[in-house]
């Protein structure tokens, strides 16, 4: 962080989208966590902290009568928490914007935290409205932004603000620093080989990524629900299994493009199939280009284990984004397990490896893995566009003055 915050009210931008239960309790707070570096960093040096984030999608999930759900979205439920982990109060705006918040703001003296109100209550924060940018600019004498999981969105609160303060008044925040960072050592310093882990439901999905990734990895491995498109192209029987019919020649292509540039493209040999999407189906190992009718694919099977694990363990450079199956179902989490097991295992032999957000960072938790691998990112999409070599809004605003 390169500005000088002694003094001045700083308006940072977090991340702290957390899951919460039906009774509003917090039940993973790992982004808040991640957050603490940069506002202990703060008040530490004498700065006052305005703290905005969003949660949920408040305009999409209004109640009958058309109004928002206040009670479901607010951030309310966050500062007791937060409270907690500072070891001080957080005061609490209960809007971004109006005179009750600007005297709040006006308060506030060094050391003290204010939390604002949901930034998605109001439109113009998806927007990118400027004229409600510019009403939350004028609360800080600095802006800093940590919220890389919404670094994509050019919204008011992550992107627009940033144009009203100079390069001496606006910064990255230690989080958003290390997104960056750890995903540039593996765009473009990497060790090798290279090995770019693959999965999910749909190619359409990861289309961008996977082209990328076949130009600069040494080896990409293809599970999860996506693999089903790839055995389809190429004339295998798939049973039910998840597949993009409109994706089949694009799959194709994505192959032969691997041949052309020299790069191991893994699918899975076998695979778990089931009789009904459920924990409880009926499972049986199928090879892959031939799963009955009726039954479809839901993990990776023993020998595509095999040969990932493999492929994994000689890694240098590890990116994984996306499980190799429906890790939810504890019986059909073998091949999702066994990848997390194998990154960790190749992180202790000295390999970087970059968690990319989503379930990738479910499945390396729910394993208990989530300290033995080198970088687990806080972003699902915002670390797939930036591994596409998209340039993300967030960043651009502070680089890119």
């Amino acid at each position: 962080m390169n500005i000088n915050v002694s003094g001045k009210k700083v308006l940072v931008r977090v991340d702290f989208n957390v899951p919460l239960n039906k009774q509003f309790q917090i039940t993973d707070d790992t982004r808040i966590r991640k957050a603490l570096p940069t506002l202990r960093h703060i008040l530490d040096n004498g700065g006052a902290l305005i703290l905005m984030s969003h949660l949920g999608r408040p305009l999409k999930s209004l109640k009958e009568d058309g109004s928002i759900n206040v009670k479901k979205f607010t951030l309310r439920h966050l500062a007791p928490h937060l409270s907690d982990l500072l070891g001080l109060p957080v005061k609490f705006a209960s809007s971004c914007l109006g005179e009750y918040t600007r005297k709040a703001v006006s308060d506030l003296l060094p050391g003290e935290v204010l939390m604002l109100e949901n930034t998605r209550f109001h439109e113009g924060e998806e927007k990118g409205d400027e004229a409600f940018a510019k009403e939350i600019a004028d609360l800080g004498d600095a802006y800093v932004n940590d919220a890389f999981g919404t670094a994509h969105r050019a919204h008011a609160s992550t992107t627009i603000v940033a144009q009203y303060f100079d390069k001496d008044h606006k910064s990255f925040g230690f989080l958003m620093e290390a997104e960056v960072e750890n995903a540039n050592k593996v765009l473009h310093d990497p060790q090798r080989p290279l090995v770019a882990i693959t999965g999910g439901a749909k190619v359409s999905d990861k289309l961008l990524l996977l082209e990328r990734l076949i130009d600069f990895a040494d080896t990409v491995i293809i599970g999860g629900g996506m693999a089903y498109t790839f055995f389809k192209a190429q004339g295998g029987n798939i049973g039910k299994s998840i597949c993009e019919l409109d994706k089949l020649d694009l799959a194709t292509d994505l192959m032969a493009k691997a041949k052309a540039k020299g790069t191991t493209l893994l699918l899975p040999k076998d695979n778990i199939a089931a009789d009904k999407f459920s924990n409880s189906a009926n499972r049986k190992l199928v090879d892959s280009m031939n799963i009955p009718d009726g039954w479809e694919g839901l993990d990776i099977g023993p020998e595509s284990i095999k040969e990932f694990v493999t492929a994994i363990e000689g890694a240098k450079t590890i990116i994984w984004n996306g499980p190799m199956g429906v890790f939810e179902f504890d019986n059909f989490a073998a091949g999702t397990n066994a990848v997390a097991q194998a990154v960790a295992d190749a992180t202790k032999k000295g390999a970087f490896s970059l968690i990319g957000g989503g379930d990738s960072v479910a499945a390396i938790k729910k394993n208990g893995l989530d300290n033995e691998v080198s970088f687990v990112s806080t972003g699902g999409g915002a670390m797939l566009e930036y591994l596409e070599g998209k340039e993300l809004p967030g960043i651009k605003a502070i680089k890119g003055a």
